[in-house]
């Protein structure tokens, strides 16, 4: 099933902003290898690609767990010869409690999908990107405006979001040797089940509870596009795309 066609890795890819970003590569024409936890929903997400779903790949996959990622890379690259794209999406939130209150449980959780998780796949993308021919690829990571300013209440989230700065910033350099560009995308306020909560209000940092500007999921998917359109000696380092209106830039 080899193609001349790019492949892409979407992890997360059974939901939100990773079911449209996975949905518009494969409308771009690009091979999609699909991971997530729950395979039903990965073929969801094929399923409304249409016709372009044809070239979609669903791979279950727990990203906190080396086999598993590493599995991942073994089938994509079975199937489609070689990998151009990760786009480390998989993301994970605790509860919106009381520092004091959170388990350990709730914060290990968060580090090992969102930060651990990263990772994982990211070394796995070094290691075939590096030896196929032609050498190199894309990694995008997912930081999140988080990665700039938390939320009330929000320690493991901003924390794994921040960490996904540095390693983005340590990639980018130690991929220059073998053509791998890295570059990492801050989304704020997308609409998807999980931010759709931020629409009706959310917690602010004076305490109140306020509705925020959303915007469409599709315009985050089209950005991850365009950053991999770039021939890989450019690189789109740091992208902030949110919501017009919503309290980031200013005081609030």
């Amino acid at each position: 099933m080899s193609s001349p066609q790019k492949t892409a890795i979407v992890t997360g890819a059974g939901s939100g902003i990773g079911r449209a970003t996975a949905i518009a590569l494969l409308k771009a024409g690009y091979n999609v290898a699909l991971a997530g936890r729950r395979e039903d929903a990965l073929r969801e997400s094929i399923t409304e690609a249409g016709d372009a779903g044809g070239r979609g790949m669903a791979v279950p996959t727990d990203v906190t767990d080396p086999e598993p990622v590493a599995n991942l890379f073994a089938k994509t690259t079975d199937a489609f010869a070689r990998l151009d794209l990760v786009f480390n999406n998989a993301g994970q939130n605790a509860p919106g409690i009381l520092f004091e209150e959170l388990t350990f449980a709730q914060w290990k959780a968060v580090v090992d999908v969102n930060l651990t998780g990263s990772f994982l796949c990211a070394q796995n993308a070094f290691r075939v990107m590096k030896k196929q021919t032609p050498m190199g690829g894309r990694i995008i990571n997912n930081g999140s405006i988080s990665a700039h300013a938390p939320r009330p209440d929000s320690a493991p989230y901003t924390s794994t979001k921040h960490a996904i700065t540095g390693l983005t910033k340590t990639l980018s350099l130690d991929g220059r040797k073998y053509d791998i560009a890295v570059g990492q995308i801050d989304i704020g306020n997308a609409m998807t089940e999980l931010a759709a909560r931020m629409s009706k209000g959310v917690k602010q940092a004076n305490g109140e509870i306020a509705a925020e500007a959303m915007m469409d999921v599709t315009q985050v998917a089209d950005a991850v596009v365009h950053m991999d359109s770039l021939p890989l000696e450019t690189n789109v380092q740091f992208m902030t795309i949110m919501a017009t209106k919503m309290p980031f830039v200013g005081r609030g």
